[in-house]
């Protein structure tokens, strides 16, 4: 069996299988030596996990994925420098770390965009007066309301991110996708560390009985059906809402689903430890379906 020939075979039926693998001769090398390499080459299981690894759960292509992230940072990049241009920030370490957020966001854009160009695909782009940007009419007027969207923006970002990465699994773009998620967690606790809150997500937050709440930790936008996103002048394409398996909200105590594994209520620790649902709620982070992140409730609604 040549298995670069069935790849090659493939790729005539499929234009962007390449696109689904690593490096098809990546891929290949890593598994080890010579030997080990043609056995598994000519193993079903392995050809079966490694088809299952390039297709399982892609409903849109890695531009695709990439373009949805491309729309979040634009928003949030925009939202920056529209919150350090109002003035309201108090000058010192309050000032310099929005600045520096901002800079951050603005990396992620620029990785974003090149990415797709690189791919291929058409990012979709925003500036100031044109497509993707924040709504100028949604900026509140106070720093502290500027800085409650901050952190409703960077918690959904956060749960935006881990509700996509799975697609990329076999991918190159795993990696870098992860980084930036990572930073935007960051930047969710020392946003809401700056508003005096739980540097993780808690019960006890004050958003939890504010109308900006459902943008961020509740689940089940049932309007949310959209296959085709048109925006910043392009499209791309995301899952539909499964309203049959709802994103789980932040006050979730139930973990460890998995295949026919059903969840189990985290409220009872090792030996004499326990957990309040508080505990157990904030020990973890919830995904958020991308119909769901970009329906006009959640960061849909925030878009110009």
């Amino acid at each position: 069996m040549n298995f670069f020939n069935i790849i090659d075979l493939l790729a005539e039926a499929d234009p962007d299988v390449l696109d689904r693998f690593s490096s098809r001769r990546a891929v290949f090398n890593s598994l080890g030596t010579v030997a080990q390499r043609a056995a598994l080459a000519t193993s079903p299981l392995f050809l079966g996990a490694l088809f299952q690894k390039a297709y399982a759960g892609t409903a849109s292509v890695p531009t695709d994925i990439l373009n949805y992230a491309l729309t979040l940072e634009l928003l949030e990049a925009d939202f920056y420098r529209q919150f350090l241009a109002a003035g309201q920030i108090p000058a010192g370490a309050a000032r310099d770390a929005i600045t520096l957020i901002k800079t951050h966001e603005d990396a992620h854009v620029t990785y974003l965009h090149d990415a797709i160009i690189k791919m291929g695909g058409t990012p979709v782009a925003g500036s100031n007066t044109t497509g993707i940007r924040f709504n100028p009419n949604l900026l509140p007027a106070t720093y502290a309301d500027q800085l409650k969207y901050a952190q409703v923006l960077e918690d959904t970002g956060v749960r935006a991110y881990k509700g996509r990465a799975a697609e990329l699994i076999g991918t190159d773009l795993l990696t870098p996708v992860l980084q930036i998620h990572s930073i935007e967690a960051r930047h969710a606790a020392h946003i809401r560390t700056m508003r005096a809150q739980q540097p993780w997500v808690s019960l006890g937050d004050d958003l939890a009985t504010d109308p900006l709440y459902k943008a961020a930790y509740t689940s089940g936008v049932a309007s949310s059906t959209k296959t085709v996103v048109a925006l910043g002048g392009t499209t791309y394409g995301i899952p539909a809402y499964n309203p049959a398996q709802p994103s789980p909200p932040e006050s979730n105590q139930q973990q460890g689903a998995a295949g026919k594994n059903a969840a189990v209520l985290i409220t009872a620790g090792i030996g004499a430890t326990t957990y309040l649902p508080d505990d157990a709620a904030a020990a973890f982070d919830e995904p958020l379906q991308a119909a769901e992140v970009l329906d006009s409730s959640r960061a849909g609604g925030l878009l110009a």
